[in-house]
């Protein structure tokens, strides 16, 4: 009798860590990121990859932004281009979020990390 009682507690115990581990919603996916532009003029964004890929995204208009586009984890640079001056802000993407990189109406630049599980 208490055997069976030890094996149906493992047995439940194995089920409820499996059940646990399952509900992740990212397995280690590539983080993703868009520009967001708070700011009253046309901002223009070049990202340079941690893997050394250039991405240039154009023309993102006052209230608008970007759509969310998948990067390699590591450090990123965004540099953002308002009436030709350069705003740069640098971030390390992890695996598994988002980020929403915006500019607002004074050119500062704030990252905000969204954890996707």
């Amino acid at each position: 009798m208490k055997t069976v009682k030890l094996l149906l507690i493992v047995l439940i115990a194995g089920l409820f860590t499996i059940t646990i581990n399952g509900c992740k919603k990212c397995n280690g996916e590539d983080p993703s990121a868009r520009i967001i532009n708070n700011g009253s003029q046309i901002a223009g964004v070049q990202i340079k990859t941690s893997g050394g890929n250039t991405v240039n995204i154009n023309n993102v208009a006052p209230g608008t932004s970007s759509p969310y586009s998948s990067y390699a984890a590591g450090q990123v640079t965004f540099t953002i281009k308002v009436n030709n001056i350069d705003y740069v802000k640098t971030v390390d993407l992890s695996t598994c979020y988002q980020y929403d990189i915006a500019i607002d109406a004074n050119n500062n630049i704030t990252s905000t990390p969204i954890d996707r599980n």
